[in-house]
């Protein structure tokens, strides 16, 4: 299922709803995004499954509150927007609308330009 939202972003299933727990984090490549989607008091939440650090897979991190803590240095990023919480990171990560539907996980990612990269840092 793939529907688009109104700010350009398409609904895309992931997951069975039920394939992630309370407290647990899954992660995914959803058309090229690596994504790893969390549930936290009882919400489901997105972002970028890399630190903003060093890359590391934050998917292989913990959930503490709503926060996930990347398994490499314990950077902290808050899984609602993506901020930078504590130290080694101080860069944001990126969330992604993420909602349940009819006992599935669908996640908007934003529609981009073909060929154009994102670049976090604003080096070149």
């Amino acid at each position: 299922m793939t529907e688009t939202t109104k700010q350009g972003s398409r609904w895309i299933e992931v997951a069975a709803a039920d394939e992630i727990a309370e407290g647990e984090v899954k992660t995914y490549e959803v058309e090229g995004e690596r994504v790893a989607i969390a549930r936290a008091g009882g919400q489901l939440f997105a972002v970028q499954n890399v630190c903003s650090h060093d890359d590391g897979p934050l998917g292989d991190g913990a959930i503490d509150g709503n926060s996930i803590v990347c398994p490499r240095h314990g950077a902290k990023f808050d899984v609602r927007t993506g901020e930078a919480l504590t130290m080694p990171a101080v860069s944001p990560i990126e969330s992604f609308p993420v909602k349940e539907e009819a006992g599935k996980i669908v996640l908007a990612l934003p529609e981009r330009l073909e060929g154009t990269a994102v670049i976090e840092d604003g080096s070149w």
